[in-house]
C-alpha cells in the first residue's frame, strides 16, 4: 500500500477558517505531525496518533512524517496559515529531495490554507488590491543583508509588503531596522497595519502611519503590512478605517 502525506494548512486561527478539504485530510489521517501549538488546534480523534515537535525542528519533523508515511500510513503534517508560505511544505519537499528513494514514491498532497497575510488584509480592507510581496524578517535561514536588499528593492518598485516573522526574543532588532529603512524610501504617511493573532479570539488590528510604526508593537504572532505610496486610508466616523491600495497605478487609464 502506498503511503500518503498531506501537508495541511490550518488557516490563521479558529476552525471556521479551515477548508473542507483540510478538515477531510485531518479526519482521515492515521497520524498527525506538527509544531505543538498548531497540533493543539487539531481535534483529538480516537485511534489517531499525534507527534508534536519544536518550532525549529522542521526538517526533522518532515523526515519523521515521511518515514511514517513510507510504511504505508496515511499521515498529515499541519502548518499554520498556508503550508506553502514560509511553512512546512517547502521543508517536506526539501527532505524528499535529500532523502531515500522511497520518499519520492509517496502520494504527497499540499492542502492550501488562508495565510496570515490574507487574513490581516481582509480585516483591514483591501491593502493587497494591487501588486504586493511577502518577506520574512527572520535571518535564521538567510543573511540580514539579503533581507535589507529585498526590502529596498520592493519598496522602490512600489509593492505593498507583508512582513512575516517580524520579531522574536532571539531577533529583537530586525523589525526596527526594517522600519528605519522604509522611512528612507516611503512617505511618512504610508499606512502600516499590525495584525496580531487575526482569526483568533484575542486578535488585534492597528493602522498607523509609517512615521509612527514601532517595533515594540509586534511579536511573533503579528503579521505586518506596509503599504505602498499609493495605499490609502478611508476614515469612517465611529467605525474602523478602511485601508486599500487602488487597482490602478503609474498613470494607467
Amino acid at each position: 500500500m502506498r503511503g500518503r502525506l498531506a501537508v495541511v494548512g490550518l488557516g490563521p486561527g479558529e476552525a471556521r477558517f479551515l477548508t473542507p478539504e483540510a478538515a477531510e485530510e485531518l479526519a482521515r489521517a492515521e497520524a498527525v505531525y506538527g509544531y505543538g501549538p498548531y497540533l493543539d488546534r487539531v481535534p483529538v480523534r480516537e485511534g489517531q496518533t499525534r507527534h508534536a515537535s519544536d518550532n525549529r525542528e522542521e526538517l526533522a519533523r518532515a523526515g519523521a512524517a515521511l518515514e511514517h508515511a513510507a510504511k504505508g500510513a496515511r499521515v498529515a503534517m499541519v502548518s499554520g496559515g498556508d503550508p506553502g508560505v514560509f511553512a512546512m511544505a517547502a521543508a517536506v519537499i526539501e527532505a524528499i529531495e535529500a532523502g531515500p528513494s522511497e520518499w519520492r514514491a509517496l502520494d504527497v498532497h499540499v492542502v492550501p490554507g488562508i495565510t496570515a497575510m490574507l487574513a490581516v488584509a481582509a480585516k483591514a480592507g483591501a491593502p493587497l488590491g494591487h501588486d504586493f510581496c511577502a518577506i520574512s524578517l527572520s535571518d535564521n535561514l538567510k543573511p540580514w543583508h539579503l533581507v535589507e536588499q529585498r526590502l529596498r528593492a520592493v519598496a522602490q518598485a512600489g509593492f505593498v509588503i507583508a512582513l512575516y516573522n517580524p520579531v522574536s526574543k532571539a531577533r529583537p532588532w530586525q523589525l526596527g531596522r526594517a522600519f528605519e529603512l522604509m522611512r528612507t524610501l516611503l512617505p511618512a504617511r504610508t499606512p502600516v497595519i499590525f495584525g496580531r493573532a487575526v482569526g483568533r479570539a484575542d486578535e488585534r488590528l492597528a493602522v498607523v502611519p509609517l512615521e509612527q510604526a514601532r517595533a515594540e508593537d509586534a511579536d511573533m504572532a503579528t503579521c505586518i503590512l506596509i503599504g505602498s505610496a499609493e495605499t490609502r486610508v478611508v476614515p469612517r466616523e465611529g467605525l474602523p478605517p478602511l485601508v486599500y491600495t487602488p487597482r490602478r497605478a503609474g498613470g494607467a487609464a
